[in-house]
């Protein structure tokens, strides 16, 4: 499990080889991108580039993102919300803005941070930004983001560990793997508005704690070295339970009554049902991976995972039936240090 946020730089050979495999995909027509499902990710490599995926794993579109990636240890590094895609650029300080249309995805602006950025999220009209030392909020507007941020709020520990930032009712929700769990008010308008706040509760053996997804007033998070899942609302938690058999449980994706876990230890996805203050495990093992995750993601009846070793990145499709079945659809190699996944569904 990579618990840092230093520099992953692809090699040389795997990244010339992505790249030749991008270079040879055939572009589809408009037509054919608008009415498909596409997944995405980011190479995370010094020269950043966002590689699209159609449902069945094949490469449809890799657009560079003008910044430096090198995060790691993150969750959220990629977000969307309707037709608006934002992206990481940790090493160079910024953020990536793209729209999709018909034709796929299309570069819009790069936003600067107040410090290296490690995730992202939408929410209010705002898009929120969650650095190694500050979580800040920009408008957004017809024009697009604004750069100016309307809202700086510095972190608890503010020591370099940030994981991830998510939205809930009048309020952030931002993880610090250094034993931090923190909310952050929010105006009426959606600015942050300090301090940033520890939870109550957090148990006596928190130990990193990483990813998140929220829900409502909901806010599940993974401890991931203490090996537990915590439920958070109204500012402290208020259930926590075990992984069970499987290890270093980091991060989540929410399909209610749903809940997946990807344990980088284990190199596998957990599944859990959650209703009201309960989160109950109903499968240790729902599926085994090649590698420990990074990130994972759901929609459109998908769930997808970022997951690695020193030699190569992969990302793993499985279909989701309604039962929360999953089934492995497809594997695509890619260059080391790939980071964050999101899933869009058909345009309308």
């Amino acid at each position: 499990m990579r618990t840092s946020n230093t520099k992953t730089l692809a090699g040389a050979g795997a990244l010339a080889l992505l790249l030749a495999a991008v270079a040879g995909a055939q572009v589809p027509s408009t037509q054919a991108l608008q009415g498909q499902t596409l997944v995405v990710t980011a190479t995370n490599s010094a020269t950043n580039q966002l590689l699209v995926f159609n449902a069945k794993g094949q490469i449809m579109q890799t657009i560079p993102t003008q910044g430096k990636g090198g995060v790691s240890g993150n969750s959220g590094g990629i977000t969307v919300s309707q037709n608006t895609l934002a992206v990481v650029n940790f090493g160079s300080n910024t953020v990536s803005m793209f729209e999709r249309s018909g034709a796929g995805l299309r570069f819009m602006q790069t936003v600067p941070t107040a410090s290296s950025p490690v995730s992202v999220a939408f929410g209010n009209s705002h898009l929120y930004i969650l650095g190694t030392t500050e979580v800040e909020s920009h408008a957004m507007t017809s024009a697009g983001v604004t750069t100016n941020p309307d809202g700086v709020v510095p972190l608890v520990i503010a020591d370099g560990s940030s994981a991830q930032v998510g939205v809930l009712p009048g309020q952030l929700i931002v993880t610090e793997k250094s034993n931090a769990i923190e909310t952050v008010n929010l105006t009426e308008d959606g600015a942050a508005l300090g301090p940033a706040t520890m939870v109550a509760n957090i148990p006596a053996n928190v130990n990193a704690p990483f990813g998140l997804a929220t829900h409502g007033n909901d806010a599940y998070v993974t401890i991931a070295h203490a090996n537990e899942i915590a439920l958070v609302r109204d500012g402290a938690v208020l259930t926590v339970v075990s992984s069970g058999t499987q290890v270093a449980p980091c991060w989540l994706a929410l399909d209610e009554p749903f809940l997946f876990s990807s344990n980088t230890g284990s190199m596998s996805i957990s599944r859990y049902a959650v209703y009201g203050a309960e989160i109950v495990q109903d499968a240790g093992v729902a599926a085994s991976l090649n590698a420990g995750s990074t990130d994972i993601a759901h929609g459109a009846h998908l769930v997808a995972v970022i997951s690695g070793n020193a030699s190569n990145s992969f990302l793993t499709l499985f279909g989701v039936d309604e039962d929360g079945n999953l089934s492995q659809r497809n594997v695509s190699t890619m260059s080391p240090g790939a980071n964050g996944v999101v899933i869009l569904p058909p345009m309308n």
